[in-house]
């Protein structure tokens, strides 16, 4: 905004609160719930914010109790949240979960947010000039699916346009919030990402929503982005880069010590994911996004983003919620230069982020 420095990533998207269990079970036999905060664009923010960065959340919540919560709550973490908007006729969403893995079926997950304020976001509700100042525009899949309105301000902020910034995409394919699932969300997540500059996609949800296995496969049918990111969970990750990209942001191609090729304008470079003892599978993807991001605003090579990228996935993965507390970025890049053979033997556990942790290597 007009005086103040340039913002770095702003974050476009619904955040809800969220009621975790305070025990495991059926949501049946939780007799309590804890309250946080969920919604992968504010967990995006709130991870940059606290690697350091300068970010805003643009989102829209209830003027209710829920929304003050959440307001204050991602303000805490150092994100700019002037730019969030107020309905006093709609309410904030919010969802409940039980403890268990929500990468299995082993899991429940309520959602209580048809009607939500965030869903009546549009190109007429979000004045382009939140967005615009900041050197990266971080979108995702969901806030397609919340309605119509949410998708045509899809549509707007991923179409072509002199004064966008790099506009940064996760997939996140949630079939069940669509109206016909994979089949309604395919194309248009399909759509959207191929405007991106940077794109985000789990192999599994290529899978579910394209039918396209493989990276290599991914990329062909996403060659449009000038960065691309095939996410694999434990097995690693790949990106897809152009030639001379940068990442978009004017640094180095980046020549890294992990498995790379050459496949037509592309530079690919694979980096394998460390050991990690897992607390809870959620807000890995989130986290993961926020780390290859803060790299790329960093200017560092492909490598390094991608081992960023794991390292604050690793750190979400050893905490019971969605946020958890980054290394300090020391930390972070000692661990990130690690030579190969140290980084495959790299094992993250609960408290590792702690200055006085370093990863176990067997």
């Amino acid at each position: 905004m007009a005086g103040e420095p340039p913002v770095d990533v702003v974050c476009l998207g619904e955040s809800m609160v969220t009621f975790l269990p305070s025990r495991p079970g059926r949501l049946a036999d939780v007799p309590a719930f804890e309250r946080a905060i969920g919604g992968a664009e504010s967990n995006v923010a709130c991870a940059l914010a606290a690697a350091g960065h300068r970010t805003r959340w643009v989102g829209r919540v209830g003027e209710d109790g829920f929304g003050d919560h959440l307001v204050e709550t991602i303000g805490g973490y150092g994100v700019d949240v002037t730019a969030v908007d107020r309905d006093p006729r709609r309410p904030t969403g919010v969802y409940f979960r039980t403890a268990a893995d929500r990468a299995t079926d082993a899991h429940e997950v309520v959602y209580y947010r048809a009607g939500s304020a965030a869903s009546a976001m549009s190109p007429a509700t979000v004045p382009y000039e939140t967005l615009s100042d900041a050197r990266v525009l971080h979108l995702t899949g969901i806030t397609a699916a919340l309605s119509d309105d949410c998708l045509a301000l899809m549509r707007a902020l991923t179409a072509p346009r002199d004064d966008r910034p790099l506009v940064s995409f996760d997939v996140n394919c949630r079939p069940g919030l669509w109206r016909d699932g994979p089949a309604t969300a395919g194309p248009v997540l399909l759509e959207l990402a191929r405007g991106a500059d940077l794109v985000f996609v789990g192999a599994d949800e290529a899978e579910q929503a394209w039918g396209l296995t493989g990276p290599a496969a991914i990329r062909a049918a996403l060659p449009e982005p000038a960065v691309l990111v095939v996410k694999g969970g434990a097995d690693g990750a790949t990106v897809y880069e152009r030639t001379g990209a940068g990442g978009g942001m004017g640094g180095p191609a980046g020549a890294g010590t992990s498995a790379r090729t050459d496949a037509g304008d592309d530079s690919v470079v694979y980096v394998p994911a460390p050991r990690v003892d897992v607390v809870a599978a959620v807000g890995a993807g989130d986290a993961f996004a926020a780390g290859f991001l803060s790299a790329t605003l960093r200017g560092l090579d492909a490598t390094a983003r991608l081992r960023h990228g794991h390292l604050l996935a690793a750190a979400a993965l050893t905490v019971p919620g969605d946020l958890a507390t980054p290394p300090r970025r020391a930390h972070a890049d000692r661990l990130a230069a690690l030579d190969p053979t140290a980084w495959g033997t790299l094992q993250l556990g609960p408290g590792w982020t702690g200055d006085d942790q370093e990863g176990r290597t067997p």
